[in-house]
Order: C-alpha cells, then structure tokens, then sequence
C-alpha cells in the first residue's frame, strides 16, 4: 500500500506544476459546455421523459393520492439533475484519458522517472479502444444498479464502486502506454491487484466534493500515473 499512498502524494505535487495547471480545468470545462449545450437544446425532451419514466413508479401514485402531484414537475427536474451530475464526471474523466494524459504521462515520465525506459506497449487506438469499453461496460453497470440507488446504504457504496472501476480501467492503460512492454502491462496488472480498485475508491470520493471535483479528473490521472510507473519500476528492478 506504500506505492498506493506515495502516487497520491507525488499527483498533488504534479497538479501544482505550471504545465500541469494549464490542463487542470479543461476537461470539466469541455463537460460542461457539452453537456449544457445539449441541455439548452434538449432540456424540455428530456424533463418529459424522465417524466414518464416517473409516472410508471409507484412515487407518481403516492403524490397523486396525497394531492401533492405539483410537485411531480420538481422531483423530475431534481432527478433529471442528478442524472447528469455523474454523466458530466465521467465525460470529464474521458476527456481527460484522452486528451490529457499523452501530456500528463510525458510530464510525469521526464520529471520523476527519467530512467524508466520507453518500450511504447501501447497506441492510440488501443487507449480509445480502453476508454471505449470502459464507458460501455460503466454504463451497463450503472444502468443495472440504478435502482438501488434508492437505497440507503448502497446509494453511497454504489456510486464509489462504479467510479472505482471506471477510473482503473481508463487511466491503468493510458498510464502504462508510453512505457510498459504488453507483457509488463499484464504483469503491473497482476502485481497491482486490489490496490488499482482502492486507488480509485479513494480518488472517487474526492469527486463528490465541490470544488474539488473541478480538479478531480486530472488529479485522478495523475495518481494512476505516479502508482503504475512506481509499479513498472519495481518490476524491472526485481522489487516484489
């Protein structure tokens, strides 16, 4: 857990660096001129439809039979709010993956690991292949647990557990790229374990802190660097 606990602290230095600085609010940026594009555009579509997804629950019932059904239009502009909090994260954490990181990875490499060598075990369309299935397979486990998501305890375990995923799975690859051979890819993976999952954890709560979210998304970068680096150096020195 040593390496865990020192790429968190070696991120927060690298996010402090003027070229890093640069990057930091570009991706959540991009997210949201994206999304709030589509929501000036689609917003009434969109209350509607989430409006009839919520006539078929048995929440619409309730407030019909206490003669509150007014605030059916307040509960699907809350809902529909919430819906797009996590989409705007993970369009910011994709932009990041792929636009930012080929910087981030070359910054991070050259400053404080100059002699790990460059074995290029990854391309460009293997990172979007990544980010492709990462978001594909984050999207179906969202869209499965979402109804538990009502719940109380795994409304605040559920969102942490996705995150987690998501963040390992698109950042472990890109990390790795520019320096790991395909076989000390796999090897990182295998020697890494739990730990990518519990980096993520504790990087995904971060993203539910205002403000901090902001910065979120290249700090999230940036420690799966600093850990996977750490990794692929240990590796070719023998280190178990």
């Amino acid at each position: 857990m040593e390496n865990l606990f020192k790429a968190l602290g070696n991120a927060l230095l690298s996010l402090f660096h003027p070229k890093i600085l640069g990057l930091t609010l570009l991706p959540v940026l991009l997210a949201f001129v994206f999304w709030g594009s589509l929501s000036w555009w689609f917003w009434q579509d969109w209350v509607i439809g989430v409006g009839h997804l919520l006539a078929q629950t048995p929440l619409d019932e309730y407030l019909l039979r206490h003669e509150i059904h007014w605030l059916a239009a307040s509960v699907t502009t809350v809902l529909l709010i919430l819906l797009l909090f996590p989409v705007v994260l993970v369009t910011a954490l994709l932009v990041t993956s792929v636009l930012a990181m080929p910087v981030m990875v070359k910054h991070v490499g050259a400053r404080n690991y100059p002699r790990l060598e460059e074995k290029h075990g990854g391309t460009v369309l293997g990172s979007l292949w990544n980010a492709l299935v990462a978001t594909i397979i984050f999207i179906l486990l969202w869209m499965v647990t979402l109804p538990f998501w009502l719940f109380g305890l795994p409304a605040v375990v559920l969102p942490v557990l996705l995150s987690a995923y998501l963040s390992q799975r698109l950042f472990r690859y890109d990390a790795l790229a520019e320096h790991a051979s395909t076989d000390e890819f796999e090897r990182v993976l295998e020697r890494s374990g739990i730990r990518l999952y519990v980096l993520g954890a504790i990087l995904a709560l971060i993203q539910f802190v205002p403000v901090l979210n902001l910065f979120s998304p290249v700090y999230i970068g940036l420690a799966y660097i600093h850990f996977c680096l750490g990794e692929l150096q240990q590796l070719r020195s023998g280190q178990a």
